[in-house]
């Protein structure tokens, strides 16, 4: 497909994490906590291996169809219409989980730090701002993460440890919760928050060894899994699960109620803060680079800055529906499980049928 092979698996793992861990850590300990009590870790580490099977069968059809991503080779395994409407539907999710990221950034903005500025004026600025950097080449898109993962992994391990001593161990204990109904559910609404790394079948056709895209995938959401499950593990043994439950962005208070020994800094919340805008930025960066990109390959066009900011309003209006904060994660809970059906069944899908028909791209190893 022409596509410049200039990406190590050192910046694909950069990708994926960076588009993963966004805006979704705040609420991470509520659902978890809310889904199985003292089990929410294991919830958690669940819903981590629920989504690393989605991504494992997405790198799969990458090496199976290295020049191509899920736009392509979808029509080359089930046909051209059927794969267009699977590719369509793919572009409309997207669009939507972007649309309520930036509404979630919004709204945290608004309550946390600018409390007079109107909800409109924030979200446009981020949405503006992804705009504007998804005009440029795969390869800066690839810098960018890379640039900005430490400022996402460094603090986040930082307030997790400075937590560690103020933990007690009975609030993680049954490790399995006292109700097991939620389980299923809370694995769902965990798995749901990941998927952003979707964004890798965009990215293997632009690897340099696309058969090591396994590696990527594995490293990945190793480490992304386990900055997710310290979280939930740091919060729940702070407040414990009936405190959380009652918490509507557990990871920002975990933030708050930490202090540096000898009172150095009394709200370590502010540097929080601005780690959670860098990493709504590559989140928000990653996922609609995927829109502008799929929208390019579904039309069979040169350039996809054509829909940078074509698609601007759309996800701006989307991003303004919702009536409120319950409102929103009614939502984001609604449409981020039905979205697994995409990220997870879709490709498990393709990759049997294309076994079954022995589809297999060009290059493929």
């Amino acid at each position: 497909m022409g596509f410049p092979r200039q990406l190590t698996v050192q910046q694909v793992t950069a990708i994926i994490i960076s588009t993963v861990l966004g805006v979704g850590l705040l609420p991470l300990p509520l659902f978890a906590v809310r889904a199985a009590d003292t089990g929410a870790p294991l919830v958690t580490f669940l819903g981590v291996v629920l989504i690393f099977v989605g991504l494992a069968f997405v790198t799969l059809l990458g090496k199976r169809f290295p020049e191509k991503s899920i736009i392509h080779y979808s029509e080359d395994i089930v046909g051209k219409w059927l794969g267009r409407i699977g590719s369509l539907v793919i572009i409309v999710f997207f669009t939507v989980l972007t649309a309520l990221a930036a509404r979630e950034f919004g709204e945290v903005v608004i309550i946390n730090i600018l409390p007079a500025t109107p909800m409109e004026v924030t979200v446009i600025v981020m949405l503006l701002t992804a705009a504007i950097f998804v005009r440029n080449d795969m390869n800066t898109f690839a810098y960018i993460h890379v640039f900005y993962l430490p400022v996402l992994f460094i603090p986040n391990a930082i307030i997790i440890a400075l937590s560690v001593g103020d933990s007690d161990a009975l609030y993680l204990q049954p490790l399995w919760g006292n109700d097991p109904s939620g389980m299923l559910p809370g694995i769902f609404t965990i798995a749901s928050l990941l998927q952003g790394s979707f964004i890798l079948t965009m990215i293997i056709p632009f690897m340099r060894s696309p058969e090591k895209a396994m590696k990527a995938t594995v490293w990945a959401i190793v480490l992304a899994g386990l900055l997710c499950l310290s979280i939930v593990i740091a919060t729940l043994g702070l407040f414990g699960p009936g405190e959380t439950q009652h918490l509507l962005w557990p990871t920002l208070e975990l933030a708050r109620s930490i202090t540096i020994p000898g009172e150095f800094l009394e709200r370590l919340d502010i540097f929080f803060l601005v780690v959670f805008v860098v990493a709504v930025f590559t989140t928000l960066y990653g996922t609609y680079m995927f829109i502008v990109y799929s929208l390019k390959q579904l039309l069979r066009l040169q350039d996809h800055k054509l829909f940078s900011y074509f698609m601007l309003p759309i996800v701006f209006v989307i991003a303004m529906l919702p009536q409120n904060t319950l409102q929103l994660y009614e939502i984001v809970q609604r449409v981020g499980t039905a979205g697994l059906c995409l990220t997870v069944l879709y490709p498990i899908l393709l990759y049997v049928i294309a076994r079954i028909r022995r589809k297999k791209g060009r290059m493929a190893a």
